[in-house]
């Protein structure tokens, strides 16, 4: 045992339930990633092309946040979004997990290039005021990573990738799960509400204004205290 094993385990059974529960579009496919922060440093993150059901414990990589190798299995890589999950951490003390995901109605605004709004607020407490649209590039490529390091700011726990699919982050696994979760329960509704051709009614500005205020002060706080033990 290694002290990244924990670390590893929690990427890994992850993994598995979202696999599990649709989350990566297909259940033999390999789309999608995970992976936990360990420290300031380096995290835990899923390797590239290998089905979930065959991986162990073993195949999940220590990742510095430079993106070189702490811990892995030498036969696999590393996934090819390590560097959209490095800087998120970097970027985001707040966030401890991050989940990208292909789930179905999510990804369908990522093809209609359509936020989601606030719409419930149990959601939005949780994912922000606004599920924003992070332009599209290439699976993998730094332009990607840079896209999404680009809308971070809005302190949001959920983001549709155009043309690609969806980020969840959270501060601890069950919340980044419930993220993934919450933002596919919204995104169906949204969806269905739309094809009705009425108006959609958002939450009132002043509800907006608070969540803004509350996931501003979450990440803040997170951010303050990182500091602090520094």
């Amino acid at each position: 045992m290694t002290k990244y094993d924990n670390y590893k385990k929690n990427v890994l059974e992850a993994t598995l339930w979202l696999s599990e529960h649709g989350y990566f579009g297909s259940h033999r496919g390999t789309g999608g990633n995970v992976s936990v922060r360990i420290d300031e440093e380096c995290m835990a993150i899923t390797p590239s092309s290998v089905s979930y059901q065959e991986l162990s414990v073993d195949d999940i990589f220590a990742l510095a946040f430079d993106l070189s190798v702490i811990e892995g299995n030498g036969k696999l890589t590393p996934s090819v979004e390590s560097g959209m999950h490095s800087i998120i951490y970097q970027r985001r003390l707040d966030v401890n997990v991050v989940v990208h995901t292909h789930q179905i109605y999510g990804s369908v605004f990522s093809l209609i290039n359509e936020p989601i709004p606030a719409l419930f607020d149990e959601v939005s407490f949780s994912l922000g005021h606004i599920v924003e649209i992070i332009p599209y590039a290439l699976s993998g490529s730094s332009e990607l990573a840079n896209n999404v390091a680009g809308k971070l700011s809005n302190n949001a726990n959920a983001y549709i990738i155009q043309n690609h699919g969806i980020l969840s982050l959270g501060k601890n696994l069950d919340k980044a799960l419930l993220n993934a979760e919450l933002l596919d329960k919204v995104a169906q509704i949204y969806c269905l509400a739309l094809s009705t051709g009425k108006t959609i009614h958002t939450l009132p500005d002043s509800t907006i204004e608070m969540i803004m205020a509350v996931r501003n002060y979450e990440v803040n706080d997170a951010q303050g205290k990182k500091k602090v033990k520094k």
